[in-house]
């Protein structure tokens, strides 16, 4: 990494002497319309190549754009990135080097490319991290079809790492990790190793049977069962006016269940059933990021661990809104 910064610190120094002696040069020149037009556009070119490469190698700025952080990170805020922690990205996206020493710690809040993301082309993909970095986060050209911002990057924390099994009942998180014997619960095992207390529940256990209510209720009626027991009913109608599932991981895992009861011999149900029972498991080399925000999360727990391959930085410090501004590290 040394190396790196040395050549990025000479060649800047060669540009900037250079820049100087054309300044003198103009100064002993009578001054020309079309002279200031090219000062200008030579320093604004400066100025986002120097603002690139700060944010390609050294620190990203990035925008919060969705509530799984939450109260950790709100929606909006606006945090530093550092791109070293884990290796160093050639070009966004691209491969990393200086990475065989730096491993992610369990705790830290990372940002990594969306699993799920729907890329528009590999030049797409670059062009609007150039934007994005180079306007300072202010300008995202990645839209979805709604015309909301595509994530891109996602921000979560490194709550499993390899070797560990980690299950989910009733949105609370079951861990065990590597040496292990059993599971154990979350919050125990942070407070027993001094980690983080910042992941939370934002809902209660009473939500949670209407909710498995739901599931069953939709494995009913995707098997073409139109009635249903009364208990299942009553149920659901404790959550009925709720606008969204706020535990849609709960939802498909009973769904799953009940579809695998209602017909044994439908090996895909019975298969999905079986992964929701078994957990995730979390191979070296890789992380299962959660959004501390356990109820309002599109996490590790949809699409699994992610490779340290693709985590691209570390949240160290969060600089606005300025009533909040402080160190995440």
């Amino acid at each position: 990494m040394d190396k790196v910064y040395a050549f990025l610190e000479e060649k800047t120094e060669k540009y900037l002497t250079y820049r100087k002696r054309v300044r003198e040069t103009e100064k002993r020149r009578k001054k020309t319309v079309k002279g200031e037009i090219f000062s200008w556009v030579d320093a604004f070119v400066f100025a986002i190549i120097a603002v690139l490469l700060i944010n390609q190698y050294l620190f990203q700025l990035f925008v919060i754009p969705s509530p799984s952080m939450v109260d950790t990170i709100e929606v909006g805020d606006r945090v530093v990135v550092s791109k070293m922690s884990y290796g160093t990205e050639l070009y966004p996206a691209g491969n990393k080097i200086f990475d065989s020493t730096k491993h992610v710690s369990r705790d830290d809040i990372i940002t990594f490319y969306n699993p799920e993301y729907d890329s528009k082309g590999p030049v797409f993909d670059v062009l609007s991290q150039i934007v994005y970095m180079g306007t300072l986060s202010l300008v995202n050209i990645d839209r979805n079809e709604d015309g909301t911002p595509a994530e891109r990057l996602f921000v979560k924390r490194a709550a499993g790492m390899g070797g560990d099994s980690v299950r989910f009942e009733n949105g609370e998180v079951l861990i065990k990790p590597a040496g292990y014997s059993g599971y154990i619960d979350e919050k125990r095992f942070r407070a027993e190793n001094g980690l983080s207390d910042a992941p939370q529940r934002l809902i209660g256990q009473d939500y949670y049977p209407g909710l498995q209510a739901f599931g069953r209720l939709y494995a009913l009626q995707e098997a073409g069962i139109t009635s249903a027991p009364n208990h299942l009913l009553s149920a659901y109608q404790t959550i009925a006016d709720n606008q969204y599932i706020l535990d849609s991981y709960e939802f498909t895992k009973e769904q799953t269940l009940y579809a695998s009861l209602i017909d044994p011999s439908d090996m895909n149900a019975r298969s999905a059933n079986a992964r929701y029972n078994a957990g995730i498991y979390v191979p070296e080399g890789y992380v299962l990021p959660l959004g501390d925000n356990r109820d309002n999360s599109r996490d590790g727990r949809y699409f699994g661990p992610v490779s340290e391959s693709v985590i691209n930085g570390k949240v160290i410090f969060r600089f606005w809104p300025l009533n909040r501004i402080g160190s995440l590290d």
